[in-house]
């Protein structure tokens, strides 16, 4: 018997739950996978699944056998991919999750372009705050602040993760430029996350160093900051904003940087952009080649 083709039935089995859901996914015969299934345990001497009339569980050799077994099917895919890449170019598909604050900020144009460069590419980009395990979700590279040394990870920095104080015009022409002594006055536009500090933040200038109290009584707060910027750009408040998503606004004039003599220091979610990838996945062209085009679009626009 094919030897990879039972190792792909039975990880079917194992994701399906079933041999006739595996078997109508594979279009095959419920008869064949289970002839499979029982094949690999006769070579291994360990059952794989427990059985019952109403139900297949993995045993715990089940379970380290799959593990393995699912690495090996991708990376015969990856190679496969690789060298389709060698003798055709740059091509298939690049699976990648972000968080949502990305896409506005500077991931919509970086997807643009880089479809445009490789037309032989395409991309499914999952927008997404919530942490996801990169190799459990079969995704190719997640864009990410802060930190990562999760083992199996290769994580690369794209670009900075600085922070600014920004308001419109709008904002500053009726309520004055702040400084330092009165922001507490102003009216602030607050993102509410778990990680972040409802305490305190710091700021630094000419080597002096302040710690500022967070507002108490924001005039907006949320947990979704896009909701946060386009109040800001409507004139609302001051917003504690990423630079990176600031820029384009400034650059334009929609959004003032005040403040912009002080470094803040950086929050919880760290200073820096990272790509990050699956260490199995190191000399994959379409991942390197996307990192590549990122890192270059934000030091293009001072970001790095």
């Amino acid at each position: 018997m094919d030897k990879l083709g039972a190792i792909a039935m039975f990880v079917a089995t194992a994701e399906q739950g079933s041999f006739s859901r595996a078997a109508e996914q594979l279009g095959k015969t419920p008869s064949a996978l289970t002839k499979a299934v029982s094949h690999l345990e006769a070579e291994l001497g360990a059952r794989l699944f427990e059985r019952s009339t109403r139900r297949i569980v993995l045993t715990e050799a089940g379970r380290l056998y799959l593990e393995t077994a699912r690495q090996l099917l991708q990376r015969l895919h990856d190679v496969g991919e690789e060298i389709g890449q060698l003798q055709h170019g740059l091509q298939g598909s690049l699976r990648m999750t972000a968080p949502l604050a990305f896409s506005r900020a500077f991931l919509d144009e970086v997807c643009a372009g880089f479809l445009a460069a490789y037309p032989q590419i395409s991309l499914r980009v999952d927008l997404c705050d919530a942490f996801v395990d990169l190799v459990e979700a079969g995704y190719d590279l997640a864009l990410r602040e802060g930190q990562s040394d999760l083992p199996g990870l290769i994580a690369r920095v794209v670009g900075r993760n600085r922070l600014a104080l920004c308001a419109s015009p709008a904002y500053l022409a009726r309520k004055g430029v702040p400084t330092l002594a009165d922001l507490d006055r102003h009216d602030w536009l607050a993102y509410r996350h778990p990680a972040l500090s409802r305490q305190y933040w710091w700021v630094e200038c000419d080597g002096q160093r302040t710690r500022l109290a967070q507002p108490a009584a924001p005039r907006l707060e949320s947990d979704n900051y896009d909701l946060l910027l386009a109040n800001a750009l409507a004139g609302v408040g001051v917003l504690h904003t990423p630079l990176w998503s600031a820029a384009p606004y400034i650059a334009d004039g929609r959004l003032v940087r005040l403040l912009a003599d002080h470094e803040i220091d950086p929050d919880a979610f760290g200073d820096q952009i990272l790509a990050v990838y699956p260490s199995h996945r190191r000399a994959t062209g379409k991942v390197l080649a996307f990192i590549d085009y990122l890192a270059a679009f934000l030091e293009a626009r001072g970001l790095a």
